[in-house]
């Protein structure tokens, strides 16, 4: 891939107070698409606000392609049930990777190098941080899921360097 820019790690944390599309609750998992690319979480049973803990990693070749994120409830015997999306871009937080070499040693863990509102051009429930952490940057989020009546994800995007790749 030469127009690798480098993987982007995202660590998909937990759902919180997702959507019933069982009796009395569901059996969720997260598929993450960008392109072309999809990749997928464990289902995690019988909860609606699931722990998955599951890290996924994207090639990143364009910095402006959105990262949708779709949360389904797995059903053994029919289709999959939808439980919301979300979709965000990247293009903050790889602005900010591009400065991390000025950053590194001066800075203490836990510095806020920017912050990202939420607004209704994306589907942040609360406010975004780019934080400097354990010589990485890394950005936390919680997203509102839309086309459903209830429920976020919160996952922690993570940046990996690849020798040979173009960088950003």
């Amino acid at each position: 891939m030469e127009n690798l820019l480098g993987l982007l790690r995202i660590h998909v944390k937990r759902g919180v107070n997702l959507a019933i599309r069982d009796i009395s609750s569901s059996d969720p998992y997260v598929v993450v698409h960008s392109g072309k690319q999809k990749l997928k979480t464990r289902v995690v049973k019988h909860s609606l606000n699931p722990d998955w803990n599951d890290h996924l990693t994207l090639s990143v070749t364009d910095p402006n392609l959105p990262v949708k994120l779709t949360v389904y409830d797995y059903d053994l015997l029919s289709a999959d049930d939808k439980m919301g999306e979300a979709e965000f871009n990247i293009a903050a937080y790889l602005e900010a990777i591009k400065f991390r070499y000025a950053l590194e040693g001066g800075l203490p863990d836990g510095t806020i190098i920017m912050k990202i509102q939420p607004s209704r051009q994306n589907c942040l429930s609360e406010e975004s941080h780019i934080v400097w952490n354990q010589g990485k940057l890394v950005q936390n989020m919680f997203l509102r899921l839309q086309h459903v009546e209830c429920g976020e994800v919160e996952i922690h995007l993570e940046w990996i360097d690849i020798p040979g790749s173009r960088g950003i």
